[in-house]
């Protein structure tokens, strides 16, 4: 644990995909989507194991908020560090939004024929799809 100039206290935060790390170092504060909510973490937060929903992840670090769309996942916090373990994590300013519109009519297409009937296509991944690609459509917007 650390401190800033100002004495806000500090922690350790890994943001992690299969992809590889989204963020690493130090962060005065940590907000991800929990399953029944919002989870707010700063320094010295009890410890805590939680399921995240594919929502916004928002950091606060070196005095600024730092956005990124993220998929589902898990979250440990343990003595001054946090671990946020998720399928996917795209910072804000980096998401293409038309693309990510695409995605959403693409996504919405999948859920259409997988509710017409037709063989081959997995409902829950088209579902998954769908509220990564809404989901980057969102934070992107803010």
């Amino acid at each position: 644990m650390a401190a800033t100039e100002n004495g806000q206290r500090t922690f350790d935060l890994s943001v992690v995909t299969p992809e590889g790390t989204a963020f690493e170092g130090e962060a005065q504060m940590l907000i991800v989507p929990g399953a029944a909510g919002e989870i707010g973490v700063l320094a010295r937060h009890a410890p805590l194991v939680a399921m995240l929903k594919a929502g916004e992840i928002r950091v606060r670090a070196q005095g600024e908020w730092q956005s990124f769309a993220a998929g589902p996942g898990y979250f440990k916090v343990q003595q001054d560090r946090a671990i946020v373990l998720v399928d996917d994590a795209v910072r804000a300013e980096e998401i293409d939004v038309e693309q990510a519109r695409r995605e959403v009519e693409e996504a919405r297409a999948l859920l259409e024929r997988a509710d017409a009937g037709e063989e081959g296509i997995d409902r829950w991944h088209a579902e998954q799809r769908l509220r990564h690609a809404e989901n980057k459509v969102a934070v992107a917007g803010k």
